[in-house]
């Protein structure tokens, strides 16, 4: 039978698939025989049973009797006992961490009876009617659907003349529940539930219903979380931080998890309850402070965040409470951290002999990477930014952000769909807040603190953020900041804010590069780098020494190779030659379309090939000694010439009027209707064009061979690949080859001949076209529109949202390979072709060959090398080598 209920002395961190991360934490922390309070997790298995059947399995309930019973009888309580209650939390806790993203109850066991028991035991009104009010207010709001909670206290407080929750009193309290038992009362039509037991099943299956809410689906595919892994449920003895100011809650991090650096840091709230903390309601202490309020405390933390940071080997992030003087510890985990954090924690953790450069290696990833390369604000110009200064807050995340005020989620959702750059301005922020968190370039808050909800999603999700600038005064109503001078940010009004230093700046601040990128250009000596740059080099390195994959780059001219040569490519996967008669040059490739003889065409080929000589040997150059794929002309023709409805309109305003007609513009129409295809990306483009138009792909291949000679005899070493674009039959291939060897050997010159897969018929016939190739390419661009049956150019406005809404795309098929479609065409291809030609070089040139997850997935089909845009380059290196690691670590298990 299955079991859906563990205790905490029955699990461990391994058994995250089955008891979520939180239940799997505490349960390791309880075999540590550290401070945690009592309870057992409901497992991930109970929820996806519940989610597939409306109702909890039926033997659970008696599961649950089995270890509360038992949890009573540890703690010597009873559930909601009038005299002397147990309460309880009711806490979710996925495989992955979800911060705020689902829903916890706190207090579970209160009632009308209990409130009075938990007052005389604890000898304080005020702590128990202070509980009381929030287990309504959590229970109604999370279970039960009611709003309305946050106004009434907000309208006790201002009678009261205060805006802190803790100068309310008891009396104040007592009229708080109720009014909060009314609400619930109008709402629902029933009164607030009195059986404790009722209260814990009714908050369990919230928990369970949270796992497919909005702000859990948007957060799972912002963070490509699998969507049927399911939440546990957590039921732990309550332990209170709100009995007074000799109590308290907090939430620490073994470093700092904005920079990596070394040292104390965290937040502590005294009088408070957990969700206190992270919501944000109070500005926090910086946790040193406890030590001047609770020293034993506060050694006995530092003493359990060692304790850890050790046992995990990383970072760990824990919440702990402090009941009158005792320490508990409520979760761990391993830390979420910037960017600069990972690659900094990472090589610290290696020179602390905790882990293994590859270890190091797999902490990092190539998506942090290009945070690190993104510009930051500039140091110059100090007077201007003096003067623009609005106020400060906490450097939350870090990074540079400039955008347009807005106030709300739609609003920064709305913006960025028109493609305004937004920073979202809150009080604080909420799980309801995620979707415009997502759309802002950054996330400004006036309360909260490095642990409040909006700077942990934002870390999570790279996102700048500056939490708790308390002297800018959000009015969310009026829809403006408030500086302390008195200027007024209006909604609309850009500002810029530095997610490093917490400065909040009028207008838009001028940023800087990024000093990693300047160390890829080699502009920053690694020896007199701060530490970041030295930590990334050190991994990029390691990964250069553990990968298979080489990486090239994607480029057309000359400055574009000289960069990705900076960068660490291997050499150019792809040039498009397509880029080449763009600009002055269109002139001559109408001269070609117009051309009515052999005689004329061939004069328009002779034209164009010194202007691609000159190209190529710019590129071969910048490249010397390293292969240079150069990719046949690809696209259909008529995209060098006139817009279509341009030209016709042109001559047909020029006949209305009588207005005389240039002669070539005539002809030049006529060619263009006689061009004009209704679906010209599987139309008259690529090898069919060079068959079709003879001498067009002769004449590249001998610009191309020429290039390579002329540097050849300076003593240079120039490497020339051949590609053949959209080729679908093996003739097709074997007519180009055999023109393009001849031409080569007229020249004088070798080069290797290959072809692009990027039609499914092409992988599908693999083993067949390998015979006529040399090499392959996989142009993924094309073999996912081909492979999909859609164009992205239409398809991606009209209906991806929608499906990436419906979860049938985890992530768009053109950022991330589609593993099971255009993946499965991928490696039938590379299994046939080497079948038929052992040894054949094969890589990738689409814009997958720099996305990380894709980098992966290469590596396990057998690619020899990912081709990628020059920016990418460190990207690629970086994932060749996590692949590689990864791959090597799974062979020894």
């Amino acid at each position: 039978m299955t079991k859906y209920v563990y205790d905490f002395a029955e699990g461990g961190r391994d058994m995250k698939d089955l008891l979520g991360g939180k239940g799997a934490n505490l349960a390791e922390m309880t075999s540590l025989g550290l401070p945690v309070p009592p309870g057992f997790v409901i497992t991930t298995e109970a929820c996806r049973a519940y989610l597939a059947n409306g109702e909890v399995p039926s033997e659970l309930a008696a599961e649950v009797d089995e270890h509360l019973a038992a949890l009573e009888a540890q703690m010597g309580k009873r559930l909601g006992d009038a005299e002397d209650p147990l309460l309880v939390s009711v806490r979710s806790g996925a495989k992955f961490s979800m911060p705020g993203m689902m829903d916890t109850v706190l207090n579970i066991g209160l009632n009308d009876e209990s409130v009075n028991g938990l007052a005389k035991q604890s000898g304080s009104e005020r702590f128990a009617w202070d509980s009381y009010r929030r287990l309504v207010q959590m229970f109604g709001k999370t279970v039960l659907g009611v709003e309305g909670f946050e106004e009434v206290l907000d309208e006790v407080k201002k009678a009261k003349g205060t805006k802190d929750d803790l100068d309310l009193d008891e009396v104040d309290l007592r009229a708080v529940v109720e009014r909060f038992k009314g609400l619930v009362q109008a709402a629902t039509g029933q009164p607030f539930p009195q059986d404790p037991r009722a209260q814990m099943e009714l908050a369990t299956a919230a928990v369970f219903d949270s796992w497919d809410g909005e702000r859990a689906k948007l957060y799972r595919r912002q963070e490509r979380i699998p969507a049927d892994l399911g939440t546990a449920v957590n039921i732990c003895t309550m332990v209170f931080g709100n009995l007074g100011m000799d109590s308290g809650t907090g939430v620490a991090f073994t470093r700092d998890p904005a920079s990596g650096a070394q040292g104390v840091y965290g937040d502590y709230l005294q009088n408070a309850q957990g969700e206190d903390v992270v919501a944000g309601i109070r500005n926090t202490l910086p946790l040193a402070e406890l030590e001047g309020l609770d020293k034993a405390s506060y050694d006995q933390l530092l003493g359990v965040m060692e304790t850890l940071e050790r046992h995990y080997r990383d970072l760990c992030d824990i919440e702990f409470t402090i009941e009158r003087g005792k320490l508990w510890m409520l979760q761990t985990r391993v830390g979420k951290r910037t960017a600069g954090a990972a690659f900094r924690i990472a090589t610290q953790l290696v020179d602390e002999g905790l882990i293994s450069e590859d270890e190091a290696l797999d902490r990092v990833t190539g998506a942090q990477l290009v945070r690190l390369m993104f510009p930051a604000f500039g140091a110059t110009d100090e007077a201007t930014k003096d003067e623009t200064l609005l106020g400060k807050g906490m450097g939350a995340s870090p990074g540079a952000a400039v955008g347009k005020v807005v106030f709300d989620s739609d609003t920064a959702v709305a913006a960025a769909a028109r493609g305004e750059d937004v920073i979202l301005v809150r009080r604080e922020t909420t799980p309801d807040d995620l979707a415009g968190m997502i759309a802002a370039q950054g996330i400004l808050t006036s309360r909260g603190g490095k642990t409040s909800h909006a700077a942990v999603v934002a870390r999570g999700m790279g996102k700048t953020c500056v939490c708790g600038a308390e002297d800018l005064e959000v009015d969310l109503e009026a829809k403006t900041i408030t500086s302390p001078d008195g200027t007024v940010v209006a909604e609309g009004d850009v500002v810029s804010i530095d997610g490093t230093s917490g400065a909040v700046y009028l207008g838009a601040v001028p940023v800087r590069p990024s000093p990693v990128v300047q160390y890829f250009e080699g502009e920053l000596d690694v020896a007199e780098s701060d530490d970041l740059v030295r930590a990334v080099d050190r991994l990029v390195r390691h990964a250069d020494a553990a990968r298979r994959l080489a990486v090239r780059a994607n480029a057309d001219n000359a400055e574009d190779a000289e960069r990705a040569r900076r960068f660490g490519a291997a050499g150019i996967g792809l040039c498009r030659t397509e880029h080449m008669f763009l600009g002055d040059r269109r002139q001559l490739v109408e001269d070609l379309v117009l051309a009515d003889g052999p005689e004329a065409q061939a004069e328009a080929l002779a034209a164009l090939l010194p202007m691609q000589r000159e190209d190529f040997t710019g590129i071969l150059r910048a490249m010397d000694g390293l292969p240079v794929t150069v990719r046949l002309i690809d696209p259909p023709l008529h995209e060098f010439l006139p817009d279509l409805t341009e030209l016709s309109v042109e001559v047909a305003v020029a006949e209305a009027t009588g207005q005389s007609i240039d002669p070539r513009r005539q002809v030049l129409l006529d060619a263009v209707r006689r061009l004009h295809e209704q679906n010209p990306m599987i139309g008259l483009r690529g090898v069919r064009l060079g068959l079709v138009i003879p001498g067009l792909f002769g004449m590249q291949v001998r610009a191309l061979a020429e290039a390579a000679k002329g540097l050849r005899d300076e003593g240079l070493d120039p490497r020339p690949e051949i590609m053949v674009p959209l080729v679908s039959a093996v003739q097709e291939l074997e007519i180009v080859r055999e023109e393009a060897l001849r031409i080569l050997a007229e020249v004088g010159v070798e080069a290797l001949v290959g072809t692009m897969i990027e039609i499914p018929r092409a992988a599908l016939t693999a083993g067949q076209i390998a015979e006529a190739a040399d090499f392959f390419s996989f142009g993924t661009n094309d073999l996912t529109q081909m492979g999909w049956g859609f164009s992205r150019d239409d398809v991606e406005a009209a209906f991806f949202s929608r499906y990436l809404d419906l979860g049938i795309f985890g992530v768009s098929p053109f950022e991330s390979i589609d593993r099971d479609g255009v993946g499965r065409l991928l490696a039938i291809a590379v299994e046939e072709g080497r079948a038929a030609k052992p040894g054949l070089k094969v890589g990738v040139c689409g814009e997958h060959g720099g996305d990380p997850d894709s980098v992966h997935f290469f590596h396990t089909a057998g690619l020899d090398y990912v081709s990628c845009s020059p920016f990418r380059v460190p990207v690629a290196r970086l994932e060749a080598g996590r692949a590689a690691v990864a791959a090597a670590s799974s062979d020894t298990r």
